[in-house]
């Protein structure tokens, strides 16, 4: 495969422009609900088989899984949100970057793969001033579509709390 079929065409300067514009005000409780509530809708409307978790640290505040998941997810989740947690960044990002950089990401992190998920769908919830506070992960599509996903369910959110 190339590079373009396994991360969309993507460039890491874009995926971290994309991280600094959807930054929340605050990340609470409310929060995370609204967030995957949203997450939630859109998986309905167009009847994805996804699951989504919204974390802030290390806590579940939100957990779904809609029709066509099964108990593999909860692992991919789990391996996406030890990415974020361990480099504040976008499961993608940390994928596109390792390529741009010709890298084996598993190996200079010292991050075993087992633990560790460089595949899209995995974002940080960043608040103003703050930085990385929490995350989001979404699983069960193809790793460009769960990382556009989660993009688009953040921006969906901040655009209601804007109205």
């Amino acid at each position: 495969m190339t590079p373009v079929e396994t991360t969309g065409g993507f460039a890491s300067e874009a995926i971290a422009l994309q991280e600094s514009e959807l930054t929340l005000p605050a990340l609470d409780v409310a929060t995370a609900l609204g967030i995957g509530e949203t997450a939630l809708e859109i998986a309905h409307a167009r009847s994805l088989p996804i699951a989504v978790e919204v974390r802030i640290g290390d806590w579940v505040a939100f957990h779904i899984a809609m029709p066509g998941t099964d108990a593999s997810n909860n692992t991919w989740i789990t391996r996406k949100a030890a990415v974020i947690a361990l480099t504040g960044h976008s499961t993608m990002y940390e994928r596109v970057k390792a390529e741009e950089n010709g890298i084996d990401w598993h190996a200079v992190n010292q991050a075993p793969e087992d633990i560790y998920a460089i595949h899209g769908g995995g974002f940080p919830l960043n608040v103003k001033g703050i930085g990385c506070r929490g995350s989001i992960m979404i699983t069960g599509l193809p790793q460009v579509d769960d990382h556009k996903l989660v993009v688009e369910v953040l921006e969906t959110y901040l655009s209601k709390q804007r109205g």
